[in-house]
């Protein structure tokens, strides 16, 4: 049975197929379109599904969207009549793409790739907290989702019993922890649902000097955590702007940190990520209350905080956290189809009169997705770099590929690394990464400055073998193999890893294994015989602005308009001192910004 799960028309859109139960593939659609965060129908991240497959749309057993229009549309018309005239702005602009094609996803559907089944429709939060159990290896499960909004649901907690999903309490719209974050976001000159990271980020840099303001005037939460906006200070519910001048009178004027740091903005940052926190435990805290568990689930936009989330493991009585790769919309895709393949399940033995029993189907130990490798086969890759005329070096051997490569990172290059299938999710886990030495003092400047061109703040995430994690790294029994916790860098070895060790101590680590994948691990621990250290620095392969490069030509083309000193392409090596000045692409840091700019 193939089930086509898809997410859509907000941001991060997404396919994701299952055969059986089971990922086949799944991608955002930005990494064909090259626009970050495209909101658009997935035509092309559909097709790759199909294609990874071998069948067409009509084959497919189901499709199914990952939330409910109409419930949604509902919400947009009650929210304008309750704040009207002030949304009557806001409403005209939205109107047409819901008229458009928002209500009409069915139809689109069969339009853009020929399907002539059934669509179902999920449900928001049930698509997020689908998309961490079913990926899980968790029999059972608390779960905790949380985002700016679904349908009506911003948070949700509950169980997972036997597979199936039992909601214990939810918060509803405008009360959102997400859009809290997102409307900081936006006030510290940050781009919504693309900036939230840099102000996890600054945070570190400062101190909750505003947290009392913030709890006294914006929120009301309650013991439970629970949590109620004071919309006095807010626009989202009825205009473009996330806040407003009664905000702002709160905080004052601050210019946007990427433009010129402030002692000021670290604060505020420092303020919302601490408050954030604090909710977040509230909640966790009290689930356990209602549903005590070792195992707890975590999704939507909010458990991509990182520090949050290495919160939830001091200070809680859960023993094991799971936050699946793409915790965002994009992983709603596959939710929706994990969830629709569950319930076809649980029809199938009661219609056969049989007791249901769930057990594990699908639990990811990887996030490699996306493109397939196959598609960049190494005869393939020597067509493309002999076809532009671009000098390289072939090893046959991937045992001198590796030995080679560390050699270069541990003297301190910069190296651009393209292998096999893409991540799915934000983060890169060394499949489309831009790898360094942690040892080096100079490189998280030299990344920051001269190869993505984005705020010098910005930490670096560490690549570590997983049986060594333990050696430099205050993490505890869980692993981080998505890059979805931090851990305090132990203290006697901080200024020893000054490139991956951020201002509070902590890093943002990505655990590696032998079996999640073999050749990234392989190079870890060949760097860590040259330097020391079974760590590599790992950051995604772009520049700022730009989706991470999917195929080896963006690959070569990123490479081409940075600093970047060496590309491994597969088991094809060049290096930028052998190319033709005329293969160089110079870039104006200046003119990068948020939307990026165009390289192919």
């Amino acid at each position: 049975m193939f089930i086509l799960g898809i997410s859509c028309f907000y941001h991060d859109s997404a396919a994701a197929l299952l055969k059986d139960g089971k990922i086949i593939a799944a991608s955002e659609e930005e990494r064909f379109t090259r626009i970050k965060h495209d909101n658009s129908f997935p035509q092309n991240a559909i097709e790759f599904c199909l294609q990874k497959a071998g069948i067409t749309a009509k084959e497919l057993d189901a499709v199914i969207f990952y939330e409910k229009p109409l419930i949604k549309f509902e919400r947009i018309l009650y929210n304008t009549i309750a704040t009207f005239p002030k949304s009557f702005l806001w409403f005209m602009k939205a109107m047409p793409q819901w008229i458009e094609k928002k209500l009409w996803f069915g139809h689109l559907v069969k339009k853009h790739i020929g399907y002539t089944g059934k669509v179902y429709y999920g449900d928001h939060h049930t698509s997020h907290v689908a998309s961490s159990f079913y990926s899980s290896n968790f029999q059972e499960c608390a779960y905790l989702t949380a985002d700016g909004v679904g349908e009506w649901t911003t948070t949700s907690i509950g169980v997972i019993k036997n597979g199936q999903i039992q909601v214990l309490k939810e918060l509803h719209y405008p009360h959102s922890l997400g859009l809290l974050y997102s409307t900081f976001t936006a006030f510290l000159g940050f781009e919504v649902n693309n900036g939230e990271y840099k102000v996890m980020g600054l945070a570190s840099y400062g101190k909750p000097k505003y947290k009392d303001i913030i709890y006294k005037h914006l929120i009301d939460v309650a013991a439970d955590g629970s949590m109620k906006l004071n919309m006095e200070y807010f626009g989202f519910h009825h205009s473009f702007l996330s806040y407003n001048q009664k905000f702002i009178g709160l905080f004052g004027e601050t210019p946007p940190p990427e433009k010129e740091f402030t002692e000021k903005a670290a604060d505020i940052a420092a303020s919302i990520q601490k408050v954030t926190e604090e909710i977040i435990l509230k909640q966790v805290n009290h689930l356990w209350t209602l549903a005590p568990s070792e195992n707890l689930c975590l999704a939507g936009g909010v458990a991509l905080n990182c520090v949050a989330n290495a919160e939830i493991l001091k200070h809680t009585n859960y023993k094991n956290l799971y936050i699946q790769p793409a915790a965002g919309d994009a992983g709603c895709a596959v939710g929706a189809a994990y969830f629709l393949w569950n319930q076809f399940q649980v029809e199938k033995f009661e219609s056969e009169k049989k007791p249901y029993t769930y057990h594990p189907q699908d639990p990811w130990i990887h996030a490699y997705y996306g493109s397939d490798g196959s598609d960049y086969k190494g005869q393939d890759i020597k067509e493309f770099l002999e076809k532009e005329s671009i000098k390289f070096k072939h090893y046959g051997d991937e045992k001198d590929l590796i030995e080679t490569v560390a050699q270069l990172v541990s003297e301190n290059k910069v190296v651009g690394w393209f292998q096999g299938r893409q991540e799915f999710g934000p983060r890169a886990l060394g499949h489309r990464s831009i790898i360094g030495n942690p040892a080096c003092r100079d490189m998280q400047e030299i990344l920051n400055v001269k190869i993505k061109h984005r705020e010098k703040f910005r930490p670096f995430a560490p690549s570590v073998a997983q049986e060594s994690t333990r050696k430099y790294f205050e993490l505890g029994t869980n692993d981080s193999p998505f890059m979805l916790l931090i851990a305090p860098v132990k203290a006697e070895l901080r200024d020893k890893l000054p490139a991956i060790t951020h201002v509070d101590g902590s890093a943002r680590l990505q655990t590696v294994t032998p079996e999640s994948e073999p050749l990234y691990h392989a190079l870890i621990k060949k760097v860590g015989e040259k330097t020391g250290f079974d760590i590599i620095v790992n950051t995604s392969f772009n520049i700022r602005g730009e989706p991470i490069v999917r195929t080896p030509q963006e690959a070569f083309q990123c490479f081409a308009s940075t600093d970047m000193d060496v590309l491994v392409l597969g088991n094809f090596v060049i290096f930028k001192e052998d190319l033709d000045p005329e293969k160089i692409i110079k870039v104006d840091p200046k003119k990068i910004h948020e939307k990026g700019i165009t390289l192919i």
